[in-house]
């Protein structure tokens, strides 16, 4: 069910994007900050996912990123984020993916039931189920087999607030020199998904939510990539980390000493 969800959200905003002409963005909004914005394919794509959620289970809860919020009597969570990535919908680059997933109420979000991360430009479609792999296109991925930090690849985020984004920098200036290189590719959901099928060796990133990153962890998490916190706990959305296990605790050291 994700991914048909995901799947039919994301190919219809894309072909609401399409339909505009080359370099004029979409009208949007903002939200967090005057650089986090929302637009009406956001809205669209949510309102779908949430009203075939409740046509086909009335009973579970629903969290979404552009304000749905219906609470459950099932034990189960919907997590949606409809475009992840907005600002790269906005000025069309493709990294930008709808991401849906159930999540046992009250649980870490570790303990994920199912997952889809959609991302419609390259058509491809990252999911997991518990205890069953994860899959890109329906073939099974792992991983990368990483075992030095400085020899990795190394995928993180940004905060739209200026005060975290000082930390942030700061962290990075530290961190840079000890691994291969840096990504930011501007969605939580297609970089967890790139550490699933090793495209990146880890990622890490403070300041998410629910919706940004449930999918992306279990599918992860399924592709034998470690997860946790910046502590070693449960990922959660002060901060989270996934990486290939042969860096795993050398990546928290380093983002340890990057923050001291």
């Amino acid at each position: 069910m994700a991914e048909g969800l995901a799947r039919t959200a994301g190919t219809t905003a894309l072909a609401g994007r399409r339909e505009l002409p080359i370099g004029q963005p979409p009208a949007h909004d903002t939200k967090s900050s005057l650089t986090d914005p929302v637009t009406e394919f956001d809205r669209a794509a949510e309102a779908y996912i949430v009203n075939e959620l409740r046509r086909l289970r009335p009973d579970d809860a629903i969290v979404g990123e552009e304000g749905a919020a219906d609470n459950g009597t099932s034990g189960i969570e919907w997590h949606i984020d409809p475009i992840d990535g907005t600002a790269n919908f906005l000025y069309d680059l493709p990294a930008w993916c709808t991401s849906v997933a159930a999540v046992r109420t009250g649980r870490p979000l570790t303990d994920a039931i199912a997952g889809a991360v959609y991302v419609p430009v390259t058509d491809e479609m990252f999911s997991a189920h518990a205890g069953g792999g994860a899959t890109l296109n329906n073939l099974p991925i792992s991983a990368s087999k990483a075992d030095a930090i400085s020899m990795s690849l190394i995928g993180t985020g940004f905060s739209y607030l200026d005060d975290r984004r000082v930390v942030q920098a700061d962290r990075i200036r530290s961190l840079l020199p000890q691994v291969r290189d840096i990504r930011r590719y501007g969605s939580a959901a297609i970089d967890l998904a790139f550490v699933a099928c090793g495209r990146l060796d880890a990622y890490f990133e403070e300041h998410l939510n629910s919706w940004d990153m449930a999918a992306g962890l279990l599918i992860a998490n399924e592709a034998g990539a470690e997860v946790s916190g910046f502590d070693g706990g449960d990922p959660d959305e002060l901060d989270a980390v996934a990486a290939a296990p042969g860096i795993h605790a050398a990546l928290l050291a380093a983002i340890k000493g990057a923050s001291s």
